[in-house]
């Protein structure tokens, strides 16, 4: 890859989410199933937390109730303010927040118990690059938790037709396959998967992005035009004079060997 396509790629999703910032954490459906990540993570409150790719510090917050330390990286500084804020409002001292890329990870070898991400995964070039980074600042016996689209092969296509159309730094949702290989091949022990769906309403999710000029409506059709057909992996649908949608999630789990 190029350094000027990482730069560009990187320029994209600072300002796309320099523009999400606010209404990100107002979509319905983003602080579901924290819970369940805090699970399968085996967390206890010895642990020292890294939330790569942070956002606004939704996911970082909930496990800073549950550990000793979190740390919240994001390569948009929007994006850090809003999680500094939430912070605040919470009355948590527990976290310290950066802003600074995943790839590299500006920490060194070995340093955090449990390295976390959610939904980043679909918008890293080089995924597989992205969990080795996220193992390398992980201590031995440390765990390694990644939750984000997990598609089935048949509709992955499609489905990143219609996100990259939403959101122009998505890049490839992974498939379920492509999780468990990528897991499986990166040298942790004790992978394990678990899964989740998130209910999306469209215009909660349209209201919150910002794609091309002309094209909010174009998605408005896909989705409503894929109602009772699912051919884009998100079951459509109406709820009342709603329409709603699932994202199927994976949460992929792995410690490092000591």
């Amino acid at each position: 890859m190029s350094r000027q396509r990482s730069t560009d790629h990187r320029e994209t999703i600072v300002d796309q989410f320099s523009r999400q910032a606010i209404p990100f954490t107002r979509v319905p459906g983003h602080l579901d199933s924290i819970q369940l990540l805090i699970e399968c993570a085996s967390t206890t409150n010895r642990d020292t937390v890294l939330d790569v790719a942070c956002g606004p510090g939704l996911v970082a917050c909930e496990f800073a109730r549950h550990c000793t330390h979190v740390t919240g990286i994001d390569i948009t500084p929007a994006m850090i303010e809003q999680a500094r804020k939430r912070q605040q409002e919470l009355g948590l001292a527990n976290l310290t927040w950066a802003v600074g890329p995943a790839l590299p990870l500006p920490y060194a070898d070995n340093s955090f118990s449990l390295v976390i991400t959610r939904y980043s995964f679909h918008h890293f070039q080089e995924p597989a690059a992205a969990l080795a980074e996220m193992i390398r600042v992980c201590t031995p016996g440390g765990r390694v938790l990644v939750a984000d689209v997990a598609m089935v092969p048949e509709k992955a296509a499609a489905y990143d037709r219609l996100e990259l159309m939403r959101d122009p730094s998505h890049t490839h949702a992974l498939t379920t396959e492509e999780f468990s290989a990528l897991f499986l091949n990166s040298g942790l022990e004790e992978c394990s998967r678990s899964a989740y769906d998130v209910e999306i309403e469209l215009e909660a999710q349209l209201r919150a992005s910002f794609p091309k000029p002309g094209d909010t409506e174009r998605l408005r059709e896909m989705v409503t035009a894929d109602i009772g057909i699912n051919d884009l992996g998100i079951t459509p649908r109406r709820i009342d004079s709603t329409v709603v949608y699932s994202v199927p999630i994976g949460v992929f789990t792995g410690r490092k060997s000591t």
